[in-house]
């Protein structure tokens, strides 16, 4: 980007700004840090002007807002050299919460959602990053100390069944409530979604989540130009900045035009089953009354929409 599209932040005794608000946020608490830093921004190494000084996204009107989008396109055509990117905001659909099921009995832990979330959604090519983990357990167990996801064996393994695990879409989020700058919140859908422009990296939601779902982007993501996927959405797969935190937002530029994840339409086994609680008449309504249905670390309370089922 250009140089005087960009400021320098002021460094502090040798920290930068968000190092500086970290220890801040160490030192006073959540609600005291929230106080202490709710007019301020996400602050890294460098940020545009533009970025500086733009309120929660929340706030905007639908000028302002058309602006952000628009300055956002700009940059990430830029960036990628590319002229077809279209950075979006699609709105809750009235009348609408979005859930996910998962079929236990015909999930044979092949991967091919974790793959699809990683080119869906932007991600960095070195670190191989996605939202989905597919733990591999002992059959007849539901215990995770021993479930690993890193397995490289050819699947399904003998006597081991797999469980994909993402964010949860909590209706009592843990990690909404701690953030201390209102950078992550849950929409009218049921979708938690984080402002990556708001966030200021403090990890504090990535510590709160019981699920391990939520990533911290330790540098910019790398994508080749001819990789990256040019339907984005503000809130959800656009490519984030180094130093937020980022999670599974169901897809929501695609699901809320009435398209289906891409992890869904990846799954070569038919495990995956997604749709609106709230219509009697879906699909995954007709899981919720005819099989035997379980959440994951139901007693934390957390009310997710993040079901698992068997057949069986």
């Amino acid at each position: 980007m250009s140089e005087q599209r960009r400021i320098e932040l002021p460094v502090l005794g040798g920290v930068s700004r968000r190092t500086a608000l970290k220890g801040v946020g160490a030192a006073l608490g959540v609600t005291a840090f929230a106080v202490a830093v709710s007019p301020l921004r996400r602050v890294a190494g460098e940020l545009t002007a533009d970025e500086y000084f733009q309120k929660h996204y929340k706030e905007l009107d639908e000028r302002e807002k058309e602006a952000v989008l628009a300055r956002l396109q700009e940059a990430a055509r830029e960036e990628a050299g590319r002229n077809d990117i279209t950075v979006s905001d699609d709105p809750p659909i009235p009348g609408v919460k979005f859930a996910y099921a998962i079929n236990l009995s015909v999930c044979n832990g092949n991967g091919a959602c974790v793959e699809a979330c990683h080119r869906e959604n932007n991600h960095d090519r070195d670190t191989n990053q996605s939202y989905i983990r597919v733990l591999e357990l002992p059959r007849g167990s539901l215990g995770l100390d021993g479930a690993d996801s890193t397995y490289t064996h050819e699947v399904p393994a003998p006597d081991k069944f797999y469980m994909p695990v993402q964010c949860f879409q909590c209706d009592n989020p843990p990690c909404v409530k701690v953030c201390p700058v209102e950078a992550t919140w849950k929409e009218d859908d049921g979708i938690v979604v984080v402002d990556y422009d708001w966030c200021i990296g403090c990890r504090y939601c990535e510590a709160a989540c019981p699920y391990h779902a939520r990533r911290f982007n330790w540098k910019a993501p790398r994508v080749p130009a001819e990789e990256v996927n040019p339907d984005q959405g503000y809130l959800s797969n656009r490519i984030r900045p180094a130093g937020v935190m980022e999670k599974c937002h169901f897809c929501l530029h695609r699901t809320r035009r009435g398209r289906l994840p891409a992890c869904l339409e990846a799954c070569p086994t038919g495990a995956r089953i997604f749709g609106n609680l709230l219509d009697p008449d879906s699909e995954i309504r007709a899981v919720l009354r005819h099989k035997r249905v379980f959440v994951l670390k139901e007693d934390l309370g957390t009310e997710p929409s993040f079901f698992y089922f068997f057949d069986r």
